[in-house]
């Protein structure tokens, strides 16, 4: 049996955000990560010699707790900030949408919905406390903003598409904090910027990885965690596939589902069951390789109830494909059960299914285009924030003292994100640190 101090569940960057304010204050702290990588969702592959996220990636200008991070780890001049494009694809047409001005320009609306699609983001920089839109959804907030026409035509057909059978009941609060956050990452000409960490996502983990153990943490990887261990209702620590670690704390960063079975019989049952309040989306992301581009646009969001995707990311719009040996990298994203057809499709099932969609919406795409293609799925991508959704949040302190959660259903107002991932991660170390005195 090995001794430790802290046994963190999970090398996403909540559990390494964690890690790394315990093994800087000395105390001694091991990661234990199901997979044989560092970085959770955020987790990346190899195209052409460089790491690519398996789930497309970029942060935004106000980041700051990730980007503050970054400036700690002495590492600011691998971040590279560009203005990203962004459009629509509406009735077979592409359309840009990444200024004020092209918003005004956005032909499927007439000139008054225009002006009403560009106030809805005036209007949610003006919500003081989005405590009073916890009780009202998405759908029914922009209506009373925009109307029903640009709800119609732009914002229900991408609600629709991201949460399907969910969309009705998202909260307004989800949708606030998307626009406020979006909003106020821009550049000189109200284009958005975006940020990127050169070289890929899992190359920061890794960095924070190094620092956690060049201060004595330890990081298992490929051992899942399958039990806790526990005494006199108190965890004493945790098994996996391979070992048994003492603990005086853990830290789960797991999602709810996985955490309710690893907390089951350690706890009262309507605690855990209490877990299972938040539903989740699962996601499957389609990578290709290209020998060329399909657009110019990075972010190229799909109103079509007829594509399977919910949008279509150019990777090399953003980063040049220089770094990709000349490739052009693609995302086609969709958030979806995980009893959906399209989630339980075989790899190359995927592929075919999608390629009569995107010569669709690109008469000129050939399949000799294609070098290589990827499929990555997540089960648990996207927590589904509905009405009221503060109250269904589990607390990081759970009923037993020296066990805590925190996971990416818990960040709110914010969605989840590897900088709320770090905020939260962070402050739970150094609350740990703290208590320990």
């Amino acid at each position: 049996m090995s001794d430790t101090n802290t046994c963190i569940i999970g090398a996403g960057y909540t559990g390494l955000a964690a890690a790394y304010e315990l093994s800087r204050a000395g105390y001694p702290v091991t990661v234990l990560e199901a997979d044989n990588h560092v970085g959770g969702l955020a987790g990346c592959f190899e195209v052409e010699g460089t790491l690519l996220e398996k789930f497309y990636h970029h942060w935004f200008t106000n980041d700051t707790h990730i980007l503050g991070l970054i400036d700690e780890l002495g590492c600011t001049d691998q971040v590279d900030l560009r203005e990203s494009s962004t459009g629509n694809y509406y009735a077979n047409s592409i359309f840009r949408l990444s200024t004020p001005l092209d918003v005004l320009r956005y032909k499927p609306l007439g000139f008054l919905d225009r002006l009403r699609l560009g106030f809805i983001v005036i209007q949610a920089r003006l919500v003081r406390d989005w405590r009073e839109l916890e009780g009202i959804t998405a759908a029914q907030w922009i209506r009373s903003m925009a109307g029903d026409t640009v709800f119609e035509k732009v914002w229900g057909p991408l609600l629709e598409g991201k949460f399907g059978r969910y969309a009705d009941t998202v909260s307004a609060v989800w949708f606030w904090k998307k626009l406020v956050l979006r909003g106020g990452s821009r550049g000189r000409h109200g284009a958005e910027m975006l940020a990127y960490y050169r070289g890929g996502f899992a190359r920061l983990a890794e960095r924070i990885a190094e620092e956690i153990r060049s201060h004595g943490g330890e990081i298992r990887l490929g051992e899942k965690v399958t039990g806790l261990m526990s005494e006199s209702g108190r965890i004493t620590g945790v098994e996996t596939d391979f070992n048994r670690y003492e603990a005086s704390a853990v830290v789960t960063t797991t999602a709810l589902p996985i955490a309710a079975e690893l907390f089951r019989g350690h706890m009262p049952d309507d605690y855990v069951d209490g877990l299972g309040r938040i539903d989740y989306l699962g996601n499957v992301c389609l990578t290709l390789v290209l020998h060329r581009s399909l657009s110019d646009t990075y972010w190229l969001n799909v109103t079509d109830p007829g594509f399977p995707y919910v949008g279509i990311i150019e990777h090399t719009n953003f980063e040049p494909p220089e770094n990709y040996g000349g490739k052009h990298i693609v995302y086609l994203s969709k958030y979806l059960p995980t009893t959906d057809e399209l989630y339980r499709m075989g790899d190359e099932e995927v592929y075919r299914f999608s390629l009569p969609h995107i010569r669709r919406m690109f008469p000129d795409f050939e399949e000799s285009w294609v070098a290589d293609y990827h499929v990555h799925r997540a089960e648990y991508s996207q927590p589904i924030v509905c009405q009221h959704y503060s109250q269904l949040i589990p607390a990081e302190d759970t009923p037993v003292q020296n066990l805590h959660l925190t996971t990416m259903a818990q960040i709110y107002p914010e969605d989840r994100g590897t900088n709320y991932a770090i905020r939260e991660g962070r402050r739970l170390g150094r609350k740990l640190v703290t208590s320990r005195g």
